[in-house]
């Protein structure tokens, strides 16, 4: 497969070509074993002080880790068994917590909506002594109110529609010149292949991120550096700790160096809007969390719903030639793949019944997005892609106090890309069916390796 070395125009400040500067990225998706995706170290646990202690993570038992696995696109069979037996059912009991998988939609939506009446996100302490490691876990998914009202309340208005709105014609901008991107890279190569996942599904939310935060060209060519080594699970997601702990480090700096000199972005609008209400660390925090939802998210998402768009042409056809319902088919594609695994974990704070099962205060609830959302509720055949679906809201955000803070420039993200590849690319094919990708194994956010296509037939 061939790769373009001349380098790209200098809109977005990168002083090497694109294609150099995520292809590593090719062997790196964003493909995060829970342990990673958490922030900490371990479900292989310990005890400390007579608590569960998670704090030194090897591996995810194979217990908890099936339901993280999927039959293609499609979530493992044995989900719809557990449903049809119980839309909530014991996954596993782990050094005595027991552990429940919600696969039902309103179960799932019950347990979701919960702003702290029967449930905790704080996963502080479990790890180490009480606590006491809350500060390297952080971030929105893992508050609970008043410390997550608190927080949240600085990020949501840099995420209203209002305020993405000045993002638009830099996202179209990030969009073309990567589909400019894709055409010279087929032209070179030989065989006419290109990879989407390089070119495409990882470049546009990475460069969207880091205008939203505010980078200099400057220091986003460093952040890419530690983003793809974040991302890079090949050796079981191990190599990726000293990146997270690297990439948080260098966004808690620069959050401390736009304290003194505010940038345009998200960090700059947080530090003149609010000033010293909010710490460094904290912002740091939230800015880690903007770019680990913005990236993760987005990346499997474009990759993901491009190979199912290729897999029904007639709604490919309908994108390319301006007919089809953007909206209908991008909301269908977010049910569809529900590409966030679970939702974060809820800890039961006293017992609480849930669609009949009986959870006991310290019991952890979790919840499976891809499984609630092909819930038989949603119609007929709600394992197929169907843009004419008339359904209710899907939770591929999650929902309530937790649900995505970044839906919106998900969204956006979305509705231009695709829409975008398929005028530019109307004959794009997929060089493998779609059963035989190279998809992720255990991930909570879930994708493909590599996404290989003929751009120009």
């Amino acid at each position: 497969m061939g790769v373009p070395e001349g380098r790209p125009r200098s809109a977005f400040g990168h002083t090497a070509p694109v294609s150099k500067l995520f292809g590593g990225l090719r062997q790196a998706p964003a493909r995060v074993l829970a342990g990673v995706q958490t922030g900490v170290r371990g479900l292989v646990l310990k005890q400390v002080g007579g608590r569960v202690d998670l704090s030194k993570i090897e591996r995810v038992p194979a217990s908890l880790g099936w339901p993280l696995e999927r039959e293609g696109v499609d979530p493992p069979g044995r989900l719809e068994e557990m449903r049809a037996e119980s839309p909530v059912g014991l996954l596993t009991t782990f050094l005595g917590i027991k552990v429940w998988l919600v696969t039902g939609y309103d179960a799932g939506h019950e347990v979701l909506v919960d702003r702290g009446a029967a449930y905790s996100t704080d996963i502080r302490p479990y790890v180490g002594k009480a606590g006491a490691a809350g500060g390297d876990i952080g971030g929105l998914g893992f508050t609970d109110p008043p410390d997550h009202t608190r927080l949240r309340k600085y990020l949501t208005p840099e995420f209203t529609r209002r305020r993405l709105q000045r993002l638009e014609p830099l996202v179209d901008a990030i969009i073309e010149r990567q589909l400019d991107e894709i055409e010279a890279a087929a032209e070179e190569a030989e065989d006419g292949v290109v990879d989407l996942v390089q070119l495409f599904s990882f470049p546009i939310p990475f460069l969207v991120i880091c205008e939203l935060l505010g980078l200099s060209d400057e220091r986003r060519a460093i952040f890419q550096e530690l983003g793809s080594a974040r991302f890079d699970v090949s050796s079981g997601g191990i190599g990726a700790f000293g990146a997270i702990s690297g990439s948080r480090e260098f966004l808690l700096a620069e959050t401390a160096r736009q304290r003194h000199d505010p940038g345009p972005g998200l960090i700059g609008q947080i530090v003149r809007d609010h000033g010293d209400e909010i710490s460094d660390y904290d912002l740091g925090g939230l800015a880690d969390g903007a770019f680990t939802g913005g990236m993760e998210t987005s990346a499997g998402m474009l990759a993901l719903g491009s190979a199912v768009l290729l897999d029904h042409p007639e709604t490919w056809k309908q994108l390319a030639a301006g007919e089809a319902d953007v909206d209908a088919v991008v909301e269908e594609l977010l049910r569809y793949l529900s590409v966030v695994q679970v939702a974060f974990p809820r800890f039961a704070t006293k017992d609480v019944e849930v669609a009949g099962q009986q959870v006991r205060k310290g019991d952890v609830v979790l919840v499976h997005l891809p499984a609630v959302d092909r819930d038989p509720s949603f119609g007929a055949c709600p394992h197929a892609f169907d843009p004419d679906r008339e359904v209710k809201s899907h939770l591929a955000f999650g929902h309530g106090i937790h649900r995505c803070v970044g839906a919106e420039l998900a969204r956006m993200e979305l509705r231009k890309a695709y829409p975008a590849l398929a005028r530019r690319f109307p004959d794009l094919a997929l060089v493998r069916e779609t059963d035989d990708l190279d998809y992720f194994g255990s991930s909570i956010v879930y994708g493909v390796e590599r996404l290989l296509v003929r751009p120009l037939g």
